[in-house]
C-alpha cells in the first residue's frame, strides 16, 4: 500500500501549502494530495509543487465537476500532469448539494447520473480524444491539443453503491473518505473491483483519506476534529456510509494514539485490500512531525 498526505496546512498560504509537498518528499512518502477548498486553486498548486519538488506524485482530492467544464478541466490538468513529468492525479467529484447550489448556483439534482456523463467525456479528453457529447447536463465537443502531456490518472471521489460502480467503469480508481477498514474490505473495494473487471478496465486505484493522529492525548485530538469537522457527518452521503459502518460520526474514523495504535491502524487499510493510504495530519506541531515520521516509518511494511 502506497502512503501520502493530504498536505492540510494550519495556515493555508501558497508557500504553506508547496512546503507540506516538500515536507513529504523529504520523508519519502509517495504522494501529497492537495483539497480543493474555497482559497488556493489545487491543480495550479499541485502543478507548481510537482515542478518544484522532485521524487513524489502529486494531486487534487477532490475539485469538483459542476463548477469546472469538462474541457477546461481537462486542460489544466493536462497542464498539471506535464509540469509535474507524469506524476499527476487528478482527483474529482460532484462536491455537495450545499455548496453547488448554495455558492455556485448549479442544480445538484441526480449527481450519480451527472458524474457518469462527465466523465464519460472526460476520460477521453485526458487521453488525446475528441468528444462529441450532448446529454443532459454535459455538453462538450473537440478536442485539446497538448502534445507529450501523457494521460494523468482519474479517480473519483465515491461511497455510494452507484458512484462506486461508475468509478469502475469510467475512472482508475475511487477516493474514500470517513470510511474504516471493514468498509474498504465489505463494500468499497468490491464493488468499484468488479465494476472494472465488468468494463474490461484495469484492478482499480483504491485511496482511502483518513485523518491520522501520532499523539499522547487522543481524546483532544477527537475533541479538535469533532468541532472542526464534526459537521460533515450531517451531510448527506457521508452520513449514509457512516450509517452503513454503524457509525455515529466522522471522529470515529480518525486514527489517534501512540505509534503502535497509529500504525496498527494503518496497517488494518492495507490488509482491508487499500491501496493507498492519504494521511491527513492533525494536532500540534509536534505531533503532525511525529505522524510524518510514522508514516515513513510504517511505509515499507505496507
Amino acid at each position: 500500500m502506497r502512503i501520502g498526505t493530504l498536505v492540510n496546512p494550519e495556515r493555508p498560504g501558497l508557500d504553506d501549502l508547496l512546503d507540506g509537498v516538500q515536507a513529504a518528499a523529504r520523508a519519502g512518502l509517495d504522494s501529497a494530495f492537495l483539497p480543493q477548498l474555497a482559497s488556493w486553486d489545487a491543480l495550479t498548486v499541485a502543478a507548481l509543487a510537482g515542478a518544484r519538488v522532485p521524487g513524489i506524485d502529486v494531486g487534487t482530492s477532490i475539485v469538483p465537476t459542476y463548477p469546472r467544464h469538462a474541457i477546461a478541466l481537462a486542460g489544466q490538468a493536462l497542464t498539471a500532469h506535464a509540469a509535474t513529468g507524469g506524476r499527476f492525479t487528478l482527483g474529482v467529484g460532484p462536491g455537495h448539494k450545499p455548496v453547488i447550489e448554495g455558492v455556485f448556483g448549479h442544480s445538484y439534482d441526480r449527481p450519480a447520473d451527472h458524474i457518469r456523463e462527465y466523465l464519460t467525456v472526460l476520460g477521453p479528453l485526458l487521453r488525446g480524444e475528441r468528444v462529441e457529447h450532448r446529454g443532459r447536463t454535459v455538453t462538450a465537443v473537440g478536442a485539446l491539443d497538448t502534445p507529450g502531456a501523457g494521460t494523468p490518472d482519474l479517480l473519483l471521489a465515491a461511497l455510494g453503491p452507484r458512484m462506486l460502480r461508475v468509478a469502475g467503469e469510467l475512472a482508475d480508481g475511487v477516493v474514500v473518505v470517513w470510511t474504516g477498514p471493514d468498509a474498504i474490505a465489505d463494500h468499497i473495494r468490491p464493488t468499484v473491483t468488479e465494476a472494472a473487471a465488468a468494463a474490461g478496465r484495469p484492478a482499480p486505484r483504491i485511496v482511502v483519506t483518513a485523518i491520522v493522529s501520532v499523539t499522547a492525548d487522543p481524546a483532544r485530538v477527537l475533541r479538535e476534529v469533532g468541532q472542526r469537522l464534526g459537521f460533515a457527518g450531517e451531510l448527506p452521503a457521508y452520513r449514509a456510509q457512516l450509517d452503513r459502518q454503524g457509525k455515529k460520526g466522522v471522529v470515529e474514523t480518525v486514527i489517534a494514539g501512540d505509534e503502535e495504535t497509529v500504525a496498527r491502524g494503518i496497517r488494518r487499510y492495507a490488509e482491508a485490500g487499500a491501496t493507498e493510504l492519504t494521511a491527513s495530519l492533525t494536532g500540534t506541531a509536534e505531533e503532525r512531525a511525529a505522524t510524518l515520521a510514522l508514516l515513513a516509518a510504517v511505509r515499507p511494511e505496507v
